[in-house]
């Protein structure tokens, strides 16, 4: 147990076949690479970057776009499947990252140190909404993609919604760091999305 990492190669393989399943346009196996690299990049910040590193390879592992519970389902798979590599407290830490994907909101964690890395890895989750106008285009039609079964004027106010909500936060992102980075660009390209959507901000 504690020489083990907490996801090793056979559970990266198992995960990574989860991402790979048909119907993933964005939420696959590219999205945990990228947020994998982000965690790399801002490893000196984070308090437990394994404890970071398991959220991320869970966080969507299950994931079916007509479900309200993924967040959930997916929590539950990482306490199933890490039960015995790491103490209750901890994977207490890596299912509550996991289920605050669904708002977005910070976990209500007693320890400065695991707010913050929840901050970070929730950042991380979204800095997708930070990232070039192109790369921001083609992850809006890889979702959409994902929601194909809704109907157009139900996806325009579904997508609208959740976009505003972003925008009607003071910040997007919950660290100083990702702020600093993503904001400005976070802002422009949900504003030019609704827009898109016929949805003006």
């Amino acid at each position: 147990m504690e020489n083990e990492p907490l996801i090793n190669e056979p559970l990266k393989r198992e995960l990574s076949a989860l991402y790979r399943a048909e119907g993933r346009h964005y939420h696959d196996l590219a999205h945990i690479e990228a947020m994998l690299a982000l965690a790399d990049g801002y490893r000196a910040s984070l308090h437990d970057p394994e404890a970071v590193e398991a959220a991320i390879w869970f966080h969507d592992a299950i994931y079916d776009s007509r479900a309200k519970d993924n967040e959930a389902k997916s929590a539950a798979l990482a306490e199933n499947k890490l039960t015995g590599r790491t103490d209750a407290q901890r994977l207490g830490r890596i299912t509550a990252m996991i289920i605050a994907t669904a708002t977005h909101e910070l976990p209500q964690f007693g320890d400065g140190n695991a707010i913050r890395d929840a901050a970070l890895f929730l950042d991380m989750d979204l800095a997708i909404l930070g990232a070039a106008p192109d790369a921001f285009d083609a992850y809006e039609q890889a979702v959409r993609r994902e929601y194909d079964w809704v109907e157009e004027p139900m996806w325009r106010a579904g997508r609208g919604a959740v976009l505003k909500s972003f925008l009607a936060r003071p910040h997007i992102f919950h660290t100083e760091e990702f702020q600093q980075r993503f904001e400005p660009q976070a802002r422009q390209n949900v504003a030019r999305s609704l827009k898109a959507l016929g949805l003006d901000s």
